[in-house]
């Protein structure tokens, strides 16, 4: 067991990613915007799937948009590179779906599991232990699920069709996004669970 811990410290230092530590603080940065934003909290996600709450969206939208340029000018100065998975239209509609329904059944995206856990949520260690017997369904069915996973359509950005303007492409969508986040209402969803205990506590 340990020699695995070991092993995955490795892997992630050879993947040219930066240092251990550089991983870890921008992991721990990562979580403490999860908890500040409550994006961690059943509530939230399950408020936005019933169209009670716009915090999800209003924040992804933001963070996708800012990331976009600010990752547009790092790679552009020589200061990141890209990483882009191949395209797989299999894969992708099969995780898509599978991404979904675990979505709506535990209320939180994957990134937010372990944030949760942290809080000592049993439910989201459900999530986590879940999702590590899906990876090792994943790899020992590999061979098999490769078959329907598709070909592999090589990695696409769309600003690779606007090689001159790929600027230009960011910069709208970017735009875009920030102008639907600006102008979704701001609404709060709140678990029926927690007023009932404010309202024992008046």
């Amino acid at each position: 067991m340990i020699d695995h811990i070991i092993k995955m410290f490795d892997v992630v230092a050879d993947q040219e990613h930066g240092s251990i530590v550089k991983v870890l603080l921008i992991g721990f940065a990562f979580g403490a915007i999860i908890l500040y934003s409550r994006l961690d909290k059943f509530e939230k996600m399950a408020g936005f799937m019933i169209f009670e709450d716009t915090l999800v969206p209003r924040m992804a939208m933001t963070t996708v948009a800012l990331s976009s340029v600010g990752f547009y000018f790092l790679v552009d100065s020589g200061y990141a590179t890209y990483n882009i998975k191949p395209t797989m239209l299999g894969g992708l509609i099969i995780g898509g779906i599978l991404f979904g329904i675990g979505l709506v059944i535990l209320g939180k995206c994957p990134s937010a599991f372990l944030v949760s856990v942290s809080e000592g949520r049993l439910d989201a260690l459900v999530g986590v232990i879940g999702g590590m017997f899906g990876g090792y369904v994943f790899t020992i069915g590999y061979p098999y699920i490769q078959k329907i996973i598709g070909p592999d359509m090589g990695r696409i950005r769309v600003p690779d069709f606007f090689t001159e303007h790929s600027l230009l492409i960011v910069i709208i969508f970017s735009g875009i996004l920030l102008t639907i986040a600006f102008l979704l209402p701001t609404i709060e969803y709140e678990d029926p669970a927690d007023i009932n205990a404010k309202n024992k506590n008046k």
